[in-house]
C-alpha cells in the first residue's frame, strides 16, 4: 500500500510541473536549416526593423532602456538591462522579425537590486492574489479527495460485504486495500478535473504507470511472493499440523502467512519458506492419506531358499500389532548377488496411531530375529587374516585353556541390565506417535501476531 501511494506522489511531483509548463508556452519549431539571405536590401527596410523593435521594447518595461541600431539587417542592441534574462529576451524578440540577419549584443547588465527584486515581488503578489481568489475552488477540490477517500475507507471496513464477495481472509484484506486506493484515485481525478487540469490527469496516470512498472521490476521478487500467497490461500494445498516435505524441507505445517509458510521441523526448529518457492516447488503431504507404507531390505545366503525366507519374514511382520492387515505386507526378491540374495519387505501402518520410523525399525528387528532362529544365514563380511608363527601359537594356547574362557563367559553372564536401562528399552518398543512435537506445534498455533491464511472451511487441493 505504501509503495502505491509513493508512486502516485512521485508521479505528481515529477509530471505536474512539466505538463503545466508545456501548456503555457510550446517550444518553437526548429527547421534545422539556415534561412537564405536576400540579395537586395535598402535603408527603408532597416528603418522599419528598427521602428518595429523599438515599439515592441516600449511596451515591455524591463526593455525600455535598450537602444536599437539596424544596418544591412544586422541589429545591434545597446543600453542597459537589469539582468541576463532581460538581455536574452531582447535578443530573442529582435531575431524573430523578418529581414533580421544577425543580432549583436552590446547590452550592459546593471544587476540593479531594485530592478531585479521588484519583478519578483510583483510576480509573488500576483500569484498570491490568484491563489486567494482560487482558494474556494481548491477547498472544494480538497473536499472531493477527502470525501472519496472516506467512502473508500468505509467500504474497506465493511467485513460482511467483503466476506460475501470473497470468503478468503487474505483476499478480503486485499479487496479492502483496493477500495482505499480506488477512493483516493477517484477523488484525485475529480479534483484535478475541477481545477481544469484534465490533461494533467492523463499525464499523471501515464506517469504513474511508468513509475509503477519501474517499481514492479525493482521489487519483482516481493510481488511474486505476494501473488504466490494469494494462490496458496485459494488452493489450500495443506492444512495446519500436516506432515509435509516441501523442496526437501520436511516438517509439520504451523501456518501460512502472506509472506512465508511456517514449518516445525522434525528436530523441533522453526522453518520459514518463501511462498514463491512453495508455490513453484514439489509438495509431498504425508497426512493426506493416513496409511503409509514402509519398506526395508535384508539379505540371506545364496544357498538358502528365498521364498521360504520371504514367507518367514512376512509371518513375523504380520504378527506385529501396529502393522495393518489390509493392505497386506509384501516381499519380493530385490537383487541376487555373488554370495547373497537381497529381499525387500514392505508393510503398511496407520500414521495417526503409529510412529512411522519406530514401526519400520521394529519390523526390521523382528524379521532379523525370526530368520536367524529358523536357520537362515544373514550374510556377513568375510575377511582373510594371516598371522606370524608366534602370534598363531599364542592364539592356539589361549583357545586350549577352557578355564579362562569359562571365567570370561561367567563374568559376562553375571552382568544384569539396570532398571533404568530396562525402562529405556521398553520405551524403544513403543510405536505411538511423538506427542512432544505435536505440543510444540500447538504452542506455535496459539501464538498471535501473524495472520493464518489456512482455512479449514475451504476445500483442500
Amino acid at each position: 500500500m505504501r509503495i502505491i501511494y509513493l508512486a502516485l506522489l512521485v508521479s505528481i511531483g515529477l509530471l505536474l510541473p512539466l505538463s503545466l509548463a508545456a501548456q503555457v508556452e510550446p517550444p518553437a519549431a526548429d527547421t534545422g536549416e539556415l534561412a537564405s539571405l536576400s540579395l537586395q536590401h535598402d535603408a527603408e527596410a532597416d528603418e522599419r526593423i528598427k521602428s518595429r523593435i523599438e515599439s515592441i521594447f516600449a511596451e515591455i518595461s524591463s526593455l525600455e532602456a535598450i537602444q536599437v541600431e539596424v544596418k544591412e539587417g544586422v541589429v545591434t542592441l545597446s543600453g542597459e538591462a537589469a539582468n541576463e534574462a532581460d538581455a536574452e529576451k531582447a535578443q530573442r524578440l529582435s531575431g524573430r522579425l523578418e529581414g533580421v540577419v544577425e543580432v549583436e549584443d552590446d547590452i550592459t547588465r546593471t544587476l540593479d537590486l531594485r530592478q531585479n527584486v521588484a519583478p519578483l515581488i510583483t510576480s509573488f503578489t500576483q500569484h498570491l492574489a490568484t491563489f486567494i481568489k482560487a482558494l474556494p475552488l481548491l477547498l472544494v477540490a480538497l473536499l472531493l479527495v477527502v470525501a472519496f477517500s472516506v467512502a473508500g475507507a468505509y467500504l474497506s471496513r465493511r467485513k460482511t460485504l467483503l466476506n460475501k464477495i470473497t470468503p478468503n481472509a487474505f483476499l478480503s484484506e486485499l479487496l479492502a486495500q483496493a477500495f482505499r486506493v480506488l477512493g483516493f484515485l477517484l477523488g484525485l481525478i475529480a479534483a484535478l478535473n475541477l481545477l481544469g487540469a484534465g490533461k494533467v490527469v492523463a499525464t499523471l496516470l501515464g506517469g504513474a504507470g511508468v513509475v509503477g512498472l519501474a517499481i514492479g521490476f525493482a521489487v519483482r521478487d516481493t510481488i511474486e511472493n505476494y501473488i504466490a500467497s494469494i494462490m496458496l490461500s485459494l488452493r489450500q494445498p495443506f492444512r495446519a499440523k500436516d506432515h509435509v516435505v516441501i523442496n526437501d524441507h520436511e516438517g509439520i505445517v504451523v501456518r501460512l502467512t502472506s509472506r512465508a509458510t511456517i514449518l516445525m521441523t522434525l528436530d523441533g526448529n522453526h522453518l520459514r519458506i518463501p511462498n514463491a518457492n512453495v508455490f513453484k516447488g514439489i509438495i509431498l503431504n504425508y497426512s493426506t492419506n493416513p496409511e503409509r507404507k514402509f519398506s526395508f531390505e535384508l539379505g540371506v545366503d545364496a544357498a538358502d531358499d528365498p521364498v521360504a525366507a520371504m514367507q518367514t519374514g512376512l509371518k513375523a511382520i504380520s504378527a506385529l500389532d501396529f502393522v495393518l492387515a489390509e493392505p497386506a505386507p509384501g516381499a519380493v526378491i530385490a537383487t541376487v548377488g555373488d554370495s547373497n540374495i537381497v529381499l525387500r519387505f514392505s508393510a503398511w501402518v496407520d500414521q495417526r496411531d503409529t510412529n512411522f520410523g519406530k514401526a519400520r525399525s521394529l519390523a526390521i528387528r523382528a524379521v532379523m530375529q525370526v530368520l536367524e532362529r529358523r536357520g537362515f544365514t544373514l550374510p556377513e563380511p568375510i575377511y582373510r587374516l594371516r598371522f606370524d608363527s608366534n602370534i598363531d601359537e599364542q592364539i592356539q594356547e589361549r583357545v586350549s585353556k577352557p578355564d579362562l574362557r569359562q571365567q570370561e563367559d561367567t563374568e559376562v553372564a553375571s552382568t544384569s541390565l539396570p532398571t533404568e536401562l530396562a525402562e529405556v528399552a521398553e520405551a524403544a518398543l513403543d510405536v505411538s506417535p511423538d506427542t512432544h512435537l505435536s505440543e510444540k506445534v500447538d504452542q506455535e498455533l496459539m501464538r498471535k501476531g501473524e495472520d493464518d491464511l489456512l482455512d479449514d472451511g475451504r476445500p483442500s487441493e
